[in-house]
């Protein structure tokens, strides 16, 4: 009986893992090693191997796993909440909910760097960033950031970076979001900017600042005209970002119309839920002469190879990864699948449905405060848009809290004579009627709601409504806004974007050091819950104890996987883990009277965002070498760290390394940096060699992140979301973040807007490790490095790998060296990469770490049979590049310069070229079974930065090709 219960509990971890036991054995026999336990051995250096297996709880089945999280999640209390801070529960159409959030053909797909097989989600991006050109009155948009308290921040060092006035202090209203408003003190304190937080009424302008942020409607729902502050900036050569709530924005004048330089803001509620705070999709929108210095990603239009109108990420050359440590932002990641689902809100309901949901939420706002002014309370936030800041007089506060407890809802509490009322897209007539009984202290109503309509509806016009804030200009004009509004043509829509990109649907995606591994199923249904998904991230901890059951179980998981005392899951992303985690350092440093340690050694090998993420922390990045086997370079190590002994802060450490070997001097690493009062910050990006095998906190790091949506499982969401956590070893746990609003973690102050960051997609990695248990994490680690191994093996004669262990072996990835083939056949690594495509895969990692190299990683979740079809399919690309070499095909005109050939291409005018279409479109025999194709041709990049259009084109541009 106990027997058949564990096969029963085995069976995730069977379908997590792609290989069977025969197959593990084949691909063992392969390598020449007799077993899992002799690959990891040979692969892994003993003085780092973890002693014991890791203490976790058994595995649990799907069905098991999803009852227990039910169960937690149960605790949850879903009450109406009314707090707003930029927060509002909504309606998420179903039609996107199931086709959108819950597609993996949506969520499983990756960052759009390989254009031609990403177009459906690129074209959603571009959407995105018309509706945020459009509302915000702006010129160009980016595709997302990560929450409206980041993108303040990125605002922040974009305006230091372009300000001419050589000013070091920076304005901010104190009426912004107080989470906005930490989060930019956070992110000041490091590059020594002054942050003042006043009235930007009386804010004389005697102290020069570069740049001021302003709140629009204001955190208690004020709206200000901001015109005449913004004209005494600009006089001072200060940029002033306004953070606007975008649905006020379909009633309001825009920001780029009363003079802002930047609007940022988020746009949750347009069909995201609450979720605790997260995952949301952020907007960043400025002047077109800025565009070099916007922070993340930009879609822009270009062309294909057959001059049709194509979408690709435009202007990447600005980007921290190549900029590195001149980076003034280290954002690696977007909110993707997010901002996907807040453009097809914008999709579905059009510019006039967006607009009634505005002047709905708007009238019933006015309503309300007309019956509470009725009841004797007075209202200090006029005029306003959806938000009540309500005087209570000689009122008691507990009076009226004791009746929203009740009644199950929650009320923002400015101090004890003040609350405020955020209505939103939920809220309905009955509940006005609640709020006027809570605050009357009883059922009964000297008057009714149509009494208060008519005489609302009689009186003069809202205060929106004068010419001060009345918006005048039109929005959303593309017909892709007015096109789709049936539900049959808006499921079309979005079927035939999701069938331009290629995701895990399709095909295994072997990008390096990004690790797109299953997401199962079980693992997404919980971020559906509304236990989860209806929680204010500010509601009351008495409400939120299922939520605390979830966070303590995953902290305590992750200290235990990774050798740490403790653990932040409030950054929000890879990029603010690495940021979180350097800040911790530099607090410690600080406490310890020494805060002239500002040096970071960093690997010339890292990834762009270590170096950003160092300077954005204040420390002065300087390069140690690696050899000729990929390694650190110990004895630079040494000469660095002697020489800045004093000043040393921190080493940034990728393990297993960049080059995907596991580095059997790694202790040796982390004790010179300790000797000379440095501190080892891990970059957790591998860290799916490492689980149940070795421990980062053992190794020797202080600190290391953990991408959730690499090792943990979250999905990457075609570019995001992600979750970043931290752990610190003990003397580092007091700097963890904190929260302005809510108790977390230690003296740091918040590096994201919610507390827990994107908390609502924490369940896929509690599903996760609650399937998988010790023994399953542990196994899930050996395939992963057998896989790579199987890889590097199959292919090492055709491509050269580049590094390898002492052993000859590579750790869960490996890098294939094709810099020859660009003197023997002309064949440069993109040429390569899109002839992937025509064999139905995603490219691996494109030269990176190593130009000219591609970076290989399988993970465990793929099967045998897929390895040896992604195998074949370079093996027989390597045979296409041999006849180039030979001289038989022609080094110009060859299957693999014009790749990707897209349907259309083979089909529609003459066939010139001295290959045939069979060998273009099916180059393979699963390419007859199962054919993905590309959607459109090779695209010209360098056309698209020279004519750079980040907005959607008229449709004439379509028409005429």
């Amino acid at each position: 009986m106990l027997d058949q219960r564990k096969q029963k509990l085995d069976n995730f971890i069977q379908r997590h893992i792609g290989p069977n036991s025969d197959d593990i054995k084949h691909m063992l026999d392969v390598l020449g090693i007799s077993s899992l336990d002799a690959l990891i051995d040979q692969t892994v250096p003993q003085g780092i191997r973890l002693k014991g297996g890791l203490k976790l709880p058994e595995a649990q089945s799907e069905y098991v796993a999803l009852g227990q999280l039910k169960k937690i999640a149960e605790k949850n209390q879903i009450f109406r909440s009314f707090i707003g801070m930029g927060y509002y529960d909504c309606i998420t159409p179903p039609v996107i909910q199931r086709n959108i959030l819950e597609n993996p053909g949506w969520y499983t797909a990756y960052t759009p760097y390989q254009p031609e097989i990403a177009q459906g989600r690129l074209e959603a991006l571009l959407n995105f960033q018309t509706l945020i050109i459009d509302l915000t009155g702006l010129e160009i948009a980016n595709a997302s950031l990560l929450d409206e308290g980041t993108a303040a921040a990125e605002a922040m060092s974009l305006s230091y970076g372009v300000c001419k006035n050589k000013a070091n202090a920076y304005f901010v209203s104190h009426d912004c979001h107080p989470q906005t408003i930490d989060v930019l003190q956070t992110r000041a304190k490091p590059l020594g900017i002054n942050i003042i937080i006043g009235d930007h009424q009386t804010f004389d302008f005697e102290q020069p600042i570069f740049g001021a942020v302003l709140q629009y409607p204001a955190s208690d729902g004020t709206v200000y005209d901001y015109r005449a502050f913004i004209e005494k900036a600009h006089a001072k050569g200060a940029l002033v970002t306004v953070a606007a709530d975008p649905l006020s924005l379909t009633l309001l004048t825009p920001p780029g119309e009363f003079g802002a330089d930047i609007a940022i803001g988020s746009t949750q509620r347009f069909g995201i839920p609450l979720g605790f705070g997260g995952p949301h999709a952020a907007y960043f929108a400025t002047k077109e002469e800025y565009k070099r210095q916007v922070p993340g990603r930009i879609v822009g239009v270009s062309k294909d190879a057959q001059g049709k109108p194509a979408l690709r990420l435009a202007l990447q050359t600005r980007e921290q990864h190549i900029r590195r440590e001149k980076a003034t932002s280290n954002i690696c990641t977007a909110q993707v699948l997010l901002a996907v689902m807040a453009s097809m809100y914008a999709v579905y309901h059009g510019p006039d449905g967006l607009k009634n949901i505005a002047e709905n939420i708007h009238q019933l706002t006015l309503i309300l405060a007309a019956g509470l002014k009725r009841l004797g309370y007075s209202i200090s936030s006029e005029p306003f848009f959806d938000t009540l800041r309500v005087e209570l007089g000689r009122r008691n506060l507990e009076t009226i809290l004791a009746g929203c407890q009740a009644r199950n809802i929650n009320l923002r509490i400015f101090a004890e004579t003040e609350v405020g009322i955020s209505l939103d897209e939920t809220t309905t007539v009955d509940d006005v009627i609640e709020l006027w009984q809570i605050f009357a202290n009883s059922d009964r109503l000297d008057f009714d709601f149509a009494e208060i309509a008519d005489a609302i509806a009689t009186q003069r016009p809202s205060p929106l409504q004068n010419s001060t804030f009345t918006r005048t200009s039109n929005y959303l004009t593309h017909p892709v806004f007015n096109r789709y509004h049936s539900e049959t043509e808006l499921l079309r829509y979005l079927h035939q974007l999701e069938t331009k990109d290629l995701s895990l649907t399709t095909s295994m995606i072997p990008l390096g050091s990004c690790t797109m591994k299953l997401n199962a199923t079980a693992e997404m249904i919980p971020v559906t819950w509304a236990e989860f998904g209806k929680i204010h991230p500010f509601a009351p901890p008495s409400q939120t104890l299922g939520y605390q059951i979830l966070f303590q179980q995953l902290e305590s998981w992750l200290a235990e996987i990774t050798g740490f005392a403790g653990i932040s899951l409030q950054p929000n992303a890879g990029s603010q883990g690495e940021y979180a985690g350097l800040l911790v350092i530099h607090e410690y440093h600080q406490s310890r009277g020494e805060a002239h340690r500002n040096v970071c050694l960093i690997p010339t090998s890292a990834h762009g965002t270590n170096p950003a993420s160092a300077v954005m922390c204040g420390m002065k990045v300087v390069a140690v070498a690696c050899d000729a086997q990929g390694n650190i370079d110990v004895n630079d190590l040494k000469a660095k760290a002697e020489k800045h002994s004093r000043e040393l802060a921190a080493l940034m450490v990728t393990y297993p390394s960049t080059h995907g070997v596991f580095e059997e001097a790694i202790q040796e690493i982390c004790a010179v940096i300790h000797e000379h009062g440095g501190q080892v910050y891990m970059d957790g990006a591998n860290m799916n060699a490492q689980v149940g095998i070795c421990r980062p906190g053992d190794i020797g790091a202080d600190v290391c992140h953990l991408n959730l949506h690499k090792t943990f499982c979250i999905p990457h969401g075609g570019g995001g979301p992600g979750m970043g956590p931290i752990g610190v070893a003990s003397h580092l746990v007091e700097f963890l973040p904190g929260h302005p609003l809510v108790k977390t973690g230690g003296t740091l102050g918040a590096v994201a807007a919610a507390p827990w960051g994107s908390a609502s997609i924490l369940v896929i990695s509690w599903m996760y490790i609650a399937m998988m248990g010790a023994a399953g994490l542990t196994q899930a680690t050996k395939v992963a490095i057998l896989n790579a191994n199987y890889i590097a093996k199959r292919l090492e004669q055709y491509y050269p790998v580049l590094y390898q262990g002492k052993n000859g072996l590579v750790a869960h990835e490996c890098i294939l060296d094709l810099r020859s083939l660009k003197k023997s056949a002309g064949i440069e690594i993109d040429d390569v990469a899109k002839r992937l495509m025509d064999y139905g895969f995603h490219a691996p990692t494109v030269s990176w770490p190593v130009a000219g190299t591609i970076m290989v990683e399988p993970t465990e979740s793929e099967s045998q049979e897929e390895l040896d079809r992604f195998c074949e399919a370079l093996i027989a690309i390597r045979q296409e590049i041999a006849e180039i070499e030979s001289g038989k095909v022609d080094a110009q005109d060859n299957v693999l310069k014009n790749a990707p050939h897209t349907a259309e291409s083979l089909i529609t005018g003459e066939w010139n070229h001295p290959y045939s279409r069979e060998q273009a479109a099916y180059p393979a025999p699963w390419t007859r079974q199962h054919k993905f194709w590309p959607s459109v041709g090779r695209i010209d990049a360098a056309f698209g930065d020279r004519n750079f259009v980040c907005s959607c084109l008229p449709m004439e541009a379509y028409s005429q090709q």
